[in-house]
């Protein structure tokens, strides 16, 4: 499906002809992305492409210049962060971006802190810690003190306290070893097959993402130039020429 065509009705979250810059320098043009409920959708594209740019925009991180975020049929471009967390967007940055020195369970209990999420704090506390038994086991340690792959199980956790419809991270699977990228993998079909939460992820491994995914977005140079399932995408000639350049040929 090339990025011109207008998708059907029935997205959870459909951004439209996004155009963002950070002062005089443009870094999206006109960039597109839409999931549906319950959908695992990868965000793709080499360094630059403007791949978080465009997720902190949906998330509130960066105002648009131009276009249109809907989520659950509300514009919610514009909205600053915490409330597109009440909205009930949750966002993973890149890095993990935990406290270092709180534990794992403060980290944790800190994304529950948005009003929609805190009167069940309890209750997703323990829905949280039966998908990732290690935040029990390891409730007391300082984050600092845990691995790569352990301190992103923490990140998505803390994502997943605030209780969202939609689960927003960036580069899941960086810098992380062949069992614990198997292990988070594994953890993010789960979200979505046990919690009814859509994902949406970046990475820059196409296969690894389509293989995760059930459908992708692919950014080059700030624009959407193609997206569709994830099956047509990993056959796609177009695919191998923007990530493999003349090795592709």
């Amino acid at each position: 499906m090339s990025a011109g065509m207008q998708p059907p009705d029935g997205f959870q979250l459909e951004v439209k002809g996004l155009d963002v810059a950070y002062g005089d320098c443009q870094v999206l043009w006109q960039a597109e992305l839409d999931v549906r409920k319950g959908e695992i959708v990868a965000l793709l594209g080499p360094n630059g492409a403007g791949k978080s740019t465009l997720m902190n925009t949906i998330s509130g991180l960066n105002k648009p210049v131009a276009g249109s975020v809907t989520f659950e049929g509300k514009r919610i471009d514009g909205l600053p962060a915490h409330q597109t967390v009440g909205e009930g967007i949750a966002h993973v940055l890149e890095r993990r971006r935990l406290f270092p020195f709180l534990t794992v369970a403060d980290n944790v209990l800190l994304g529950a802190h948005n009003p929609r999420a805190r009167a069940s704090r309890e209750e997703t506390r323990q829905r949280v810690e039966a998908l990732f038994p290690l935040l029990k086991a390891r409730s007391t340690q300082l984050a600092n003190s845990l691995s790569g792959g352990e301190q992103q199980m923490v990140a998505i956790a803390r994502g997943l306290m605030a209780r969202p419809k939609l689960l927003m991270v960036d580069e899941p699977f960086l810098g992380l070893s062949p069992r614990m990228v198997d292990e988070i993998g594994t953890l993010i079909k789960r979200v979505r097959d046990e919690e009814g939460i859509s994902v949406v992820f970046i990475e820059q491994n196409v296969e690894l993402a389509l293989g995760l995914a059930d459908r992708g977005f692919i950014l080059e140079s700030g624009r959407t130039i193609l997206h569709g399932p994830s099956s047509e995408l990993l056959g796609s000639a177009e695919v191998k020429r923007i990530f493999l350049g003349d090795f592709a040929y």
